[in-house]
């Protein structure tokens, strides 16, 4: 190579054979998106949960017991204080996915079906409600009905009410109004394809609207099976209100006994990890069950001949009892935890032994400027922001993969672990992290990354990406993949034609779901309470210390700020969106 003119001039130098072979080898080592896909999907989901879940079977392999084989550390999960909170999880579970259901079901019917006036609310308030950590619906109850509570301090007697919240019944309501919009959601877009011809031809054979609302229900089966089996698996894996009413009503759960183990001295990662698949085999096993019941029949209700539904028209009386109904349903999701959090924020002193209370705005004053209160929300922006790029980056190559026409082992992979990862609980995903990289071997390799923020954000991304990557499967699956061959065969490079064909089409699908990851990243607990850096709580883990410190005013105002940022945020999402996306963007994107 030499300067020629002021050129650059490169000669050819005569090589071997020898260097022609490896220079072939290096030449096919080249780092792409796919292959940096790849390598973050084996760190961040196969490597933690494989190793994880492998200590039941074989301690020795990872130096946590003598057994190469063994099933020994399943004994222990079907028996004692693990075997109970099984067993009581369980239980929950069931009548939560059940409850659920049928409130979705007759939410869907009303809403869908009927001129209700009051249908209106409920279609702008369930994504609020869908976004809501279980947690914050928990503490909301909490703050009312707690030992000198928002209700005490008022006057009112509660001391029953309270002995049911700390215990099963106040765990399964809380559990069931986390499940709703799950199941309403599910509900809702199978009865959009359901015509009038069926309800049609019960009420010509003489039979009543009950009658047809039978029919109805038996058509939407798959959908209704599919949304217990959400709701169940949803329940099972919860941790929020395992570790707020749960933990102080003293009435176990799996997910609470999973995190007592693993704080224990010492850690018992095998039965932790027996424990986990336990969890694992309980979700597949109510997918399996709806598979079943739902075996050798149709329900194929969309044809050429489907008619559009007629809205049935209430009377006053039924206009009335409707809208009260989705009125003390919203009062009991939303109104009473909204409320108990914003009273108990504006209350100074709450939790202390004041015997009298002030109504102002100094927690929320002492929130903005004290480092200790502040900090953590600061901190969870900055993760969350982090979380939602990386996640959504992620999803988006692996919607793509999942939607390929080519059936390929990478693409049974993907899809197989997403599922996997879809079927775990957050907080299996945050002991398999800190399962996996302590182990001696993963530190020999330089992956000193324990204890790390940039830890803390793998396991958000990886906790984030499997829900990420099934929302944008819809989208990128309606895209031909004729339109980017077209594109790459008129010149264009696979990154111009990425941006020039696929992104104008599932641009506004990208917003919503980073946003979505976004939120729930800012208020994520189980990841957030076992991974977290030392000193740098984020502000599920802040709002936490704060309320184990009795400081209930600051605990809440902390709340109420977070899901305030959040909407602000996802206000300045849309802003930016419409104001500076290309207008293709905004119009093949937009489905409103």
């Amino acid at each position: 190579m030499a300067l020629d003119g002021g050129l650059l001039v490169r000669h050819r130098v005569p090589f071997s054979n020898e260097d022609s072979r490896f220079k072939r080898g290096f030449n096919r080592i080249r780092i792409t998106p796919m292959a940096v896909f790849w390598t973050l999907i084996t760190f961040i989901l196969v490597i933690p949960i494989l190793l994880f879940l492998s200590v039941a079977f074989s301690p020795r392999l990872m130096s946590q017991g003598h057994q190469w084989f063994t099933l020994a550390s399943f004994k222990p999960v079907f028996s004692g204080a693990y075997g109970i909170a099984l067993l009581h999880s369980l239980i929950i579970g069931v009548i939560a996915a059940v409850g659920a259901m049928i409130i979705a079901l007759s939410m869907a019917w009303l809403v869908l079906r009927t001129n209700s006036p009051a249908r209106i609310l409920w279609n702008t308030t369930i994504f609020a409600l869908f976004l809501a950590p279980s947690y914050l619906i928990a503490l909301g109850w909490q703050r009312l009905f707690e030992q000198r509570g928002v209700l005490e301090i008022m006057g009112l007697h509660v001391e029953p009410i309270r002995n049911l919240l700390y215990g099963p019944v106040g765990i399964t309501m809380v559990l069931m109004v986390k499940g709703i919009p799950f199941a309403y959601l599910v509900i809702a877009n199978a009865m959009r394809g359901l015509g009038e011809e069926f309800e049609q031809a019960v009420r010509v054979h003489g039979g009543n609207r009950l009658a047809a609302f039978k029919v109805m229900a038996s058509l939407l089966m798959p959908s209704l099976f599919s949304a217990m089996a959400i709701v169940f698996a949803e329940a099972i894996s919860d941790f929020g209100v395992a570790s707020t009413l749960s933990s102080v009503g003293h009435f176990s759960v799996a997910t609470y006994q999973l995190y007592q183990g693993i704080n224990s001295i010492p850690v018992n990662f095998p039965v932790s990890a027996a424990t986990s698949i336990t969890l694992l085999s309980l979700v597949i096993m109510a997918i399996l069950a709806q598979n079943r019941a739902l075996r050798g029949r149709s329900f194929r209700t969309l044809s050429g001949r489907t008619r559009p539904v007629t809205i049935t028209k209430l009377s006053f009386l039924g206009k009335f009892s409707t809208s009260t109904y989705i009125v003390v349903l919203l009062m009991i999701t939303l109104g009473i935890p909204v409320f108990g959090a914003i009273s108990a924020s504006m209350l100074d002193g709450l939790g202390s032994l004041l015997s009298h209370y002030t109504i102002n705005f100094s927690n929320y004053s002492r929130v903005l400027h004290s480092r200790f209160l502040r900090n953590p929300l600061i901190y969870s922006t900055e993760m969350s922001l982090i979380t939602a790029t990386l996640a959504v980056g992620l999803a988006a190559i692996a919607s793509k993969v999942l939607t390929s026409a080519r059936n390929t082992r990478s693409k049974k992979f993907v899809d197989f672990f997403l599922l996997a990862a879809v079927a775990l609980p957050g907080i299996v995903f945050a002991i398999g992290y800190i399962f996996t990289y302590n182990l001696r071997f993963i530190n020999d390799l330089g992956l000193h990354i324990y204890g790390t923020s940039f830890l803390l954000a793998l396991a958000y991304t990886a906790n984030a990406l499997p829900s990420t990557s099934r929302s944008l499967v819809g989208n990128m699956g309606q895209i031909q993949e004729s339109m980017m061959d077209a594109a790459r065969v008129h010149g264009s490079g696979a990154a111009r034609a990425w941006i020039d064909v696929t992104m104008p089409l599932i641009a506004r699908p990208l917003l919503i779901a980073w946003l979505l990851t976004f939120s729930g990243t800012l208020l994520e607990l189980p990841v957030s309470e076992l991974l977290y850096p030392p000193g740098s709580p984020p502000v599920a883990v802040g709002i936490e210390l704060s309320l184990a410190g009795f400081d209930y005013g600051g605990g809440t105002a902390i709340e109420v700020l977070s899901i305030l940022w959040a909407l602000v945020v996802v206000g300045i999402a849309f802003f930016l969106f419409n104001r500076f996306a290309p207008p293709g963007w905004k119009r093949l994107g937009n489905q409103r």
